[in-house]
């Protein structure tokens, strides 16, 4: 098994997956304790079906570069979901229920009447599941994430007391002079950042696994903020690896692998906590 895993990663699309695998999973881990404890952590999975919506209308196009599309509409649809959100007549849930659902039916039906290739049904799987997007990597996709990936970390890290702020109290953070909305902005974009970078990994419908598993998996252990975040980031980056190795050697879908992963990850550390308790 080891030779096979040897032998694989010698190919570059692998040791590319690999890259991008790490870095999408630690970006993620980081933005999903605030989208958990703030009760948001459906955004990922309703940000993941504007991308495919998005993505859609890009193939109909035949644009070479899809991102032209993609990128803006979701992250337009971030901030849109975070302003809506906070309407009394449309609560989060009912907001990401609503935007998600309709992109998704849009997207897929774009799709069968200009069906863009022969094989519709192939490339549905893919863009939903993953299946194949890690294989088509390149070198200029893995310095794209490589920068972004960058920038989210950087943002975190020097935005982390006021991020702590408004995850955890909201209005005292505004009393006390915190300018909320606006680092509630900054999470909607940078997540809707982080989910159109992980489509080539696990999909549209398994994204918002990268971002619930790893925090609720570390909270089972841990009970502060820091050492929550920190935890997270560790088992997520784990979960990846790991996953994408199973893959390898069994032959089996990468983003499918990677989420039971997380979801064995969560099992145990609940296994650990209630020990711990």
């Amino acid at each position: 098994m080891i030779d096979k895993l040897i032998e694989y990663l010698q190919f570059p699309f692998v040791r590319y997956a690999f890259i991008v695998g790490i870095l999408i999973a630690l970006c993620a881990s980081l933005l999903g304790v605030s989208l958990v404890l703030k009760r948001f952590s459906f955004i990922g999975d309703g940000l993941s079906h504007v991308a495919f919506g998005a993505m859609s209308i890009a193939s109909v196009l035949n644009l070479t570069n899809q991102m032209i599309i993609i990128m803006p509409v979701t992250v337009i649809s971030a901030v849109l979901l975070l302003r809506t959100g906070r309407n009394a007549k449309i609560r989060g849930d009912a907001a990401i229920a609503m935007i998600s659902v309709g992109a998704l039916a849009l997207g897929y039906l774009l799709m069968n009447i200009f069906s863009p290739s022969s094989n519709l049904s192939g490339d549905v799987c893919s863009t939903l599941f993953g299946s194949t997007s890690m294989l088509t990597l390149t070198h200029t996709d893995v310095l794209i994430c490589s920068v972004i990936s960058l920038i989210v970390i950087t943002l975190f890290l020097l935005f982390y007391n006021k991020i702590f702020a408004v995850t955890f109290d909201e209005s005292f953070a505004t009393a006390v002079g915190t300018r909320s909305n606006r680092y509630n902005l900054l999470l909607a974009v940078i997540i809707a950042v982080i989910i159109v970078q992980a489509m080539n990994l696990v999909g549209s419908l398994l994204i918002s696994a990268l971002v619930i598993f790893p925090a609720l998996s570390a909270m089972r252990i841990f009970k502060s903020f820091k050492s929550v975040t920190i935890f997270s980031a560790v088992i997520s980056v784990f979960c990846a690896v790991t996953g994408m190795i199973i893959s390898i050697l069994a032959g089996t879908p990468v983003g499918a692998t990677i989420v039971a992963a997380d979801a064995s990850a969560f099992i145990i550390c609940s296994v650990i906590g209630a020990i711990k308790r």
